[in-house]
């Protein structure tokens, strides 16, 4: 647990857990975690409202209301853009300057030309727009089985569509590192369905999920704000040669 009060507390949400049940009786979520934690607060009329659903694969900060007041008021500023946000994600390749922006409408992909996933999104003129504000905080080198040159991204999504940050780093050239849907093929992710994680898998992925990290939520309105570090299993892969560029960037 990051920071708590009277009425929301956040958490760091580590990789492979999935925020919110999709289906009766599944495997263990982050919302029946939460719910053991605040059985005293249930109990006594409160709730789990989780704010920003994170995907499964991504680690990070999670914003939770405890009850029905505190969720309407957060899911407000939400909506109205007030709760500021920022991932850190490690791509494929070097931008060639250090603050750009995607300022790119999403689809999902099915509506508009063949897709065999369906929660595949893409960027098209029909869809809703989307717009992703990103800063390069290093390159770096690593010799894998599928690239050597590595950049560590931060980005600032200035709308919340499904895979905003994914989509929108892929169109720009720089995929994020292990993910199954945008990154080098799409079949890498029909392929994990029928097969699990493979080495065949590891060798153009590189990572068993996508390099995406929440690294700090704000709340402006509320003078409150909460970091949380890259996730120790992609500081672990990038190592020693991205923390060296880190010492070495010049701001």
């Amino acid at each position: 647990m990051i920071a708590e009060s009277a009425d929301w507390l956040v958490v760091d949400k580590p990789p492979f857990l999935e925020a919110h049940p999709s289906k009766p009786h599944g495997r263990a979520t982050l919302w029946h975690g939460l719910r053991g934690l605040l059985a005293y607060e249930i109990v006594n009329g409160g709730q789990v409202s989780i704010i920003n659903r994170l995907d499964r694969e991504t680690s990070g900060l999670t914003l939770v209301a405890k009850n029905r007041a505190t969720a309407r008021a957060l899911h407000q500023q939400m909506q109205a853009r007030r709760v500021e946000k920022q991932y850190l994600a490690l791509v494929w390749g070097w931008p060639e300057t250090d603050v750009f922006a995607v300022d790119a409408p999403i689809l999902r992909q099915g509506e508009r030309a063949p897709s065999h996933i369906h929660l595949k999104q893409m960027v098209h003129p029909d869809g809703a727009s989307a717009r992703t504000r990103f800063r390069l905080e290093a390159c770096f080198t690593l010799e894998t089985t599928n690239g050597y040159r590595f950049a560590l991204i931060r980005a600032f999504p200035e709308t919340g569509r499904i895979h905003q940050i994914r989509v929108h780093l892929a169109h720009a050239g720089h995929p994020v590192v292990g993910d199954k849907i945008y990154g080098p093929d799409e079949g890498c992710y029909l392929e994990f369905i029928r097969t699990g994680w493979t080495p065949e898998l590891c060798t153009r992925l590189l990572l068993p999920r996508h390099a995406l990290h929440s690294t700090a939520l704000r709340l402006p309105e509320a003078g409150l704000a909460w970091q949380s570090p890259l996730a120790p299993d992609l500081a672990a892969w990038a190592g020693e040669n991205l923390l060296a560029a880190l010492r070495n960037r010049v701001i």
